[in-house]
């Protein structure tokens, strides 16, 4: 009987690790999946912008114009969305002399629910797994 609870406790223990794992990995997809719609989007005039678009984890370089970023959990995972090209804003939602052409809020609302429902349903998954502990859950 011992045995089991200390299967079943360790098991309870690596939970949150498994689910936070899942969950990067949701994350990383559609943020990858959202730049590349966004570069597809993009005017290219020298491809400059184009070139610039990426995401990384915590907060954006210095001097870059975020796109996007999710909201900081309690660990403080956060993933944010920049183009370090300072014409961005201009491009996307125009000047007095230059119309509009977005690129990001299109990309943005087209994949939001597919990126959200991945999410979800990774950490559904990481939650329900029975199985082995691996190293990095430990």
């Amino acid at each position: 009987m011992a045995k089991g609870v200390k299967e079943l406790e360790k098991k309870l223990l690596a939970m949150p690790k498994r689910v936070e794992i899942a969950a990067r990995k949701a994350m990383e997809k559609g943020a990858d999946e959202l730049v590349q719609m966004m570069r597809r989007l993009v005017p290219v005039d020298q491809g400059d912008l184009r070139e610039s678009i990426a995401w990384t984890w915590g907060e954006a370089p210095k001097e870059s114009v975020v796109l996007a970023e999710s909201e900081p959990d309690a660990r403080g995972l956060k993933i944010t969305v920049y183009a370090t090209d300072y014409k961005a804003r201009w491009i996307e939602f125009g000047t007095i002399k230059m119309r509009a052409q977005p690129f990001f809020f299109p990309s943005y609302r087209t994949l939001r629910k597919r990126i959200q429902s991945r999410i979800k349903r990774e950490v559904k998954k990481a939650i329900r797994f029975v199985g082995p502990v691996t190293q990095s859950e430990a």
